[in-house]
């Protein structure tokens, strides 16, 4: 069941009105080759809300677009909550849409978290608030734009950090070591060859970090800024709340070692890198 609950909890762009191409706001720099403010297309959106260069997104200066996940958040605005109704078109929503979008990414990434929890033999002992807190926040996600936009995730986001807090220190519990770097600002660091297992990095800055060699299984990842991090040899299998985009934004190679549920991200070169 919380496998079939993540699948659904997975873009599909096709459904979509280019909202993470409108909606939010960029600034020229590593990850965009323009300034863009929010509720601005994109330069690069066709008019069939495409991407126009998304196979040479980060050859062209994109890559910040690679590593974006909305979790699904874009088709459900698109087709759900505004029964397909697109901003182009339909005059006056595009405002509103774009606001309710933002607030469904978020609502989106709590529910991906809450059902990988789910799938973790170490959190029965809370399974059961796991489900209820899925159950209330899934709710949420069907609310009118009116009422999402006066939403206050901030309560939302608190009540379910809470409890997937809780489960991060059950799926921690038997691990070594249980290093507590939580937010720390590890940006260029050496880690090479570091022993992190069960270690908190929920939050911690690892932009350009060198993580090459670094154990990481079983490390609570959540929320930890992995863009440009070297992760060469390490071992993040069985990561605590680990995503797809956290490895899209890091520099791996053919010997990163992660779980089966995440694939090798196109960048990644097909041979080990000198260590």
């Amino acid at each position: 069941m919380s496998g079939e609950r993540q699948q659904g909890l997975r873009a599909d762009c096709g459904q979509c009105f280019g909202l993470c191409c409108v909606a939010p706001a960029f600034a020229k720099s590593a990850d965009f080759a323009v300034d863009k403010p929010a509720g601005r297309p994109c330069v690069n959106l066709k008019g069939d809300f495409r991407c126009g260069i998304h196979s040479e997104l980060r050859e062209r200066g994109f890559s910040g677009c690679t590593v974006f996940d909305c979790f699904g958040a874009g088709q459900k605005v698109a087709q759900v909550t505004y029964g397909g109704r697109d901003w182009r078109r339909v005059a006056g929503i595009a405002g509103e849409m774009f606001d309710v979008f933002a607030v469904m990414r978020q609502l989106h990434e709590l529910l991906w978290y809450l059902a990988e929890a789910l799938t973790l033999d170490a959190a029965r002992p809370v399974y059961g608030e796991l489900e209820r807190a899925f159950d209330a926040t899934e709710r949420l996600t069907l609310e009118s734009p009116e009422v999402l936009v006066r939403l206050d995730f901030g309560a939302v986001r608190q009540g379910v950090n809470d409890l997937l807090l809780r489960v991060s220190e059950l799926a921690r519990e038997k691990q070594p070591g249980k290093k507590d770097l939580r937010g720390a600002d590890l940006m260029g660091a050496d880690l090479k060859g570091a022993d992190l297992r069960g270690a908190s990095l929920r939050g911690a800055y690892l932009i350009g970090a060198d993580l090459r060699g670094a154990d990481l299984r079983g490390a609570d990842v959540i929320g930890a800024d992995l863009r440009g991090a070297k992760i060469a040899g390490a071992d993040l299998t069985g990561a605590v709340f680990l995503i797809q985009s956290q490895l899209d934004a890091a520099n791996g190679d053919a010997t990163t070692k992660f779980s089966p549920s995440f694939h090798r991200p196109a960048h990644w070169p097909d041979v080990s890198q000198p260590k």
